[in-house]
């Protein structure tokens, strides 16, 4: 039997900082929109997610990336999870990585790697080959008040070629719920990785 065939394929990292939910509807639309995800999870993003959601991930890697396609009803073949040390991974290499990378939630701990070239993890690693190779990067950062460092690390970065999509909702939209106030970032990062969605109308359409 022919392995499944997904039109494009997006790199998804979600850290640390709070705002889980929105790495996990991002991972919910992409895999909905027959995206293949490569995805990846640091240990504070797991601490985060089983904090802030009503997820309780496994232990493990393999038990974590099951849960999850059973949980978004991904294709076979849709969803990976590599390992933070998974140097043999697509993502750690120019000549493997997806043509996109996002970075949802972001913590600032992760835009001062990035913006530093530390490379210490797969995800730190990843952003740098999205750098390099002239590849999309979004960052999503999660965080209130910037201190001057962020704001330098994220000048820097968007020099560099990255977008910053802070995860700041809006509210002409008139959202009801904490959920429409999460699909409305979701949507713009959607949308910047050119994949249609239906969460938030274009402006000016009803």
């Amino acid at each position: 039997m022919a392995e499944p065939t997904f039109p494009k394929t997006v790199t998804l990292a979600i850290t640390g900082a709070s705002g889980a939910q929105y790495g996990l509807r991002l991972l919910q639309c992409l895999l909905a929109a027959r995206v293949r995800v490569w995805l990846l999870l640091s240990d504070a993003a797991r601490v985060v997610i089983n904090t802030e959601t009503d997820f309780v991930l496994p232990e493990g890697d393999e038990a974590v990336a099951v849960f999850l396609r059973e949980t978004f009803a991904a294709a076979d073949g849709q969803l990976t999870l590599f390992g933070k040390r998974d140097w043999f991974s697509p993502v750690a290499s120019g000549t493997g990585a997806a043509s996109s990378l996002v970075i949802c939630p972001a913590s600032g701990g992760t835009l001062s790697a990035i913006a530093c070239g530390a490379s210490n993890n797969l995800i730190e690693r990843a952003a740098d080959v999205a750098l390099k190779e002239r590849r999309q990067l979004v960052l999503v950062p999660r965080e209130a008040p910037y201190s001057e460092i962020h704001l330098e690390n994220m000048l820097k970065l968007t020099r560099m070629g990255a977008v910053i999509l802070p995860a700041s909702p809006g509210f002409y939209q008139k959202p009801q719920t904490v959920e429409d106030l999460v699909d409305f970032v979701v949507a713009r990062i959607l949308s910047q990785l050119n994949i249609d969605q239906a969460l938030l109308p274009p402006w000016g359409e009803t």
